[in-house]
């Protein structure tokens, strides 16, 4: 069962995702997805990268669907993407397959590590908009090397899908997270 946490970070993705707004996931969401990441540079010049990037997202959705999708509608609500949060640490290898992808996808020197400029781009395509991100950055450069090696970086990825743990750095791989309600003080 999705914790408060849990629920409003899964929340704020399924926001991310449902590009038409219409409250539910489906197909054509991943692909206006994918669709975002193509638009990347690296990802544009480098086709072999796009077929990568295009694999992962859209499998993110092949994934979703037979998952979580539990009355067979084509289509996947909040409450059933809440519902499968306790299988998410048992995906660990589709995880870390979609932070190498992304990973390559945003090093856009292909430096083999991702900058503050590369990470914003990161969180700007992930949320489909100019997303102010403050000091995130250096909350996720934990070695304070001014980049993200590609072992950090799956490592922060991880956290994001699967921590439970709002103090985890990951949390804020694809930018802030909204404010967890606090209960309301006993009167």
């Amino acid at each position: 069962m999705a914790s408060e946490f849990q629920r409003n970070k899964i929340q704020a993705m399924f926001q991310t995702f449902d590009t038409d707004g219409d409250g539910r996931l489906d197909e054509a969401d991943f692909d206006a997805l994918a669709a975002r990441w193509r638009e990347l540079p690296r990802v544009a010049a480098e086709p072999e990268l796009a077929a990568r990037v295009d694999t992962v997202v859209l499998g993110w959705w092949r994934d979703l669907s037979a998952a979580a999708d539990t009355n067979g509608d084509g289509n996947v609500d909040l409450d059933e993407i809440l519902a499968m949060v306790d299988r998410l640490p048992d995906m660990r290898d589709a995880v870390t397959a979609t932070a190498d992808a992304l990973f390559d996808a945003v090093d856009e020197n292909a430096d083999h590590r991702i900058s503050r400029a590369e990470h914003q781009r990161l969180v700007d395509t992930w949320h489909g908009r100019s997303t102010a991100t403050g000091d995130v950055f250096t909350h996720l450069d934990q070695d304070g090397d001014g980049h993200l090696s590609r072992p950090e970086f799956a490592t922060l990825w991880t956290q994001f899908w699967i921590s439970d743990d709002p103090a985890d750095p990951g949390n804020l791989t694809c930018g802030p997270l909204p404010a967890t309600p606090r209960p309301p003080d006993p009167a």
